[in-house]
């Protein structure tokens, strides 16, 4: 049987540290602040008008192709996962492959908008590509360029404070070993409270109110504006509207309850259990998350990869980039159950198992 596999692995962050004190300088935090929140302590920012998603993108793809022995003409598949694109439209897709110099493929380029969960699923859509013989050499890219759209006051510190840029790279490409490479994958999402953690404005539901859900939301429309002169309003500006917003709190209650239980339901499709698990990926959303997690599966420090300290959250981006992290330095080795898990705006999560 035709499995897939992670053949080669990159990640890129900028060199950009910006660090608690540095935002303590234009809104009303602190490190201790964040620190006892988050976990963070730092986080990246792309160069403004040098670096964009689909770029950063590509010098993570660049890494990933190489150390999986293949060409950049070999790729006949791209799967991008981002929530911060280049454009509006089109998708950061065939912008990564112009960046790779390789539009000359005849394969397709898929953008996909899972946010946090992102690479879970697109590791999923390229497990099942590979699995049925369609493609050989996947390209799987997770990035994000959160720094140009973030709202630098103390109003929108809460969400700030929290995110930073980056990129992660993968090849999938068929393993035939027994047991072995990607053995699961599970994908679940809840669309009921997706104004809890959204970036609504600007936006196509010119002002629509979700009356059938027990939600809230002034969307800043005045109904007597034309079409075409309501995709900006004055009052979305007034009100930091076109900046990400969150309820912190449902958030994190929601997390975690939802990690432990899509990780619980991979490992028991394939029979294993939480102690066979040599290194747990999570989805970087907070370090307080993750341990919460860590410590309701009974997992050790060594069992598990963090790096939320130094580089925010970077959503889609923040599995691929701890992954290879963890990789680099000898943390997971042939052999190793590796586990991925993700939960994100939606709301989506999902998990997978990789005997690596």
């Amino acid at each position: 049987m035709i499995r897939s596999k992670i053949g080669g692995i990159g990640y890129y962050v900028p060199e950009t540290a910006v660090t608690n004190d540095d935002l303590a300088q234009v809104m009303d935090t602190s490190d201790e602040w964040i620190q006892e929140r988050t976990g963070i302590r730092e986080r990246r920012y792309g160069l403004k008008h040098k670096e964009t998603t689909s770029s950063m993108g590509a010098r993570a793809a660049e890494i990933a192709i190489e150390r999986a022995g293949i060409s950049k003409e070999d790729v006949d598949f791209i799967i991008f996962a981002t929530l911060s694109p280049d454009y509006y439209f089109p998708g950061c897709g065939v912008l990564l492959q112009r960046e790779l110099g390789i539009t000359n493929m005849e394969a397709g380029a898929l953008d996909i908008r899972n946010q946090c969960s992102g690479f879970v699923y697109g590791l999923s859509i390229a497990d099942q590509f590979v699995r049925s013989g369609m493609y050989k050499n996947v390209l799987l890219v997770g990035a994000e360029m959160h720094s140009m759209g973030l709202d630098y006051s103390t109003r929108g510190r809460n969400v700030t404070v929290i995110f930073g840029d980056g990129a992660g790279a993968v090849v999938v490409q068929p393993d035939d070993r027994e047991d072995s490479g990607i053995l699961t994958t599970k994908l679940h999402s809840d669309g009921t409270y997706a104004e809890k953690l959204a970036f609504i404005n600007p936006g196509a539901h010119g002002g629509y109110h979700f009356d059938k859900m027990d939600i809230e939301y002034d969307f800043g429309y005045d109904k007597s504006i034309k079409y075409g002169e309501i995709f900006i309003t004055d009052k979305m500006l007034k009100d930091g509207q076109i900046f990400p917003n969150m309820e912190g709190q449902f958030v994190f209650k929601l997390a975690v309850q939802k990690f432990p239980e899509v990780i619980k339901e991979a490992l028991d499709e394939v029979g294993l259990e939480t102690s066979d698990i040599n290194m747990l990926i999570p989805h970087q959303a907070n370090l307080r998350i993750s341990q919460f997690v860590q410590r309701r599966l009974g997992l050790s420090d060594d069992q598990v990869w963090n790096n939320i300290q130094k580089y925010g959250n970077t959503t889609a981006a923040s599995i691929p980039i701890a992954l290879c992290e963890a990789w680099e330095a000898g943390k997971i080795k042939d052999g190793d159950l590796v586990c991925l898990a993700a939960f994100g705006s939606g709301f989506t999560w999902g998990s997978a198992l990789i005997r690596w």
